[in-house]
């Protein structure tokens, strides 16, 4: 994780089983969710709790604040579950997935993806019918503590009302499949979602590859040599992809 810059979280049930079984489940998770956030020095923009997985898009403010937030929810909600319905063992898959976002361009259609996610599942008509997720919020300004706008949503009005009904134009649109897998194959393979420059930047940063290589093994050694540029330069304690 780079601290302040924007990420989408998925984590999924153990076997892509059920981690909320009733209403009340959802209503512990996002308890807790918003009492940790300070804790974490994490700043929420959405959500969405599913049957079987979350999203979340946040701002961490730390390297480990993303950690933090989800080992503490993983834990606190495994133990509510299995005590609740008298079950053992683990509830979520193991480590979440995620992707940092790019601010332009971007960042505004995850927030789309999260709380459209309902919608793409069949479970309601219209995003704002749904109960557990951020759209009620974004959309309507209907008191979310939860949420914190990021500043590329409040470039979307001078006003809250402005900003909502910008919003909801936003989401009236349908979002397309090429943006959907997008986002979904940089989440699920932990790379970053936005133009072929942030890539790069982010994966100088990190120092690993921050996107898919290409398929098969390379005919020759990969090295951190100046024929890729900067990107891949030999740094001091960095491990080539």
């Amino acid at each position: 994780m780079l601290p302040g810059m924007p990420v989408h979280i998925t984590h999924r049930g153990n076997d892509r089983q059920r981690c909320f079984y009733e209403e009340c489940d959802r209503a512990f998770y996002l308890f807790h969710l918003r009492r940790l956030l300070p804790h974490t020095q994490c700043a929420l923009h959405a959500y969405c709790l599913m049957t079987n997985h979350v999203h979340l898009l946040l701002t961490p403010a730390t390297v480990d604040s993303c950690a933090r937030l989800m080992k503490g929810l993983a834990q606190l909600h495994t133990q509510y579950v299995n005590r609740t319905y008298r079950r053992t063992g683990t509830l979520w898959e193991g480590r979440f997935h995620s992707c940092l976002v790019q601010s332009e361009d971007y960042l505004l259609t995850c927030y789309r993806y999260v709380e459209l996610n309902p919608v793409e599942a069949g479970l309601c008509e219209h995003p704002d019918e749904y109960e557990w997720s951020s759209c009620r919020t974004n959309a309507h300004g209907i008191f979310g503590a939860v949420v914190t706008p990021h500043e590329e949503y409040l470039r979307l009005g001078g006003t809250a009302d402005s900003r909502q009904a910008a919003y909801r134009e936003l989401l009236a649109a349908p979002l397309s499949r090429e943006s959907r897998d997008e986002i979904d194959s940089a989440t699920n393979g932990n790379f970053a979602l936005g133009d072929e420059k942030f890539k790069q930047a982010v994966s100088k940063a990190l120092g690993r590859r921050a996107y898919p290589g290409a398929p098969g093994r390379p005919s020759q050694p990969v090295t951190c040599e100046d024929d890729q540029g900067d990107l891949f330069k030999r740094q001091e304690n960095v491990v080539c992809p």
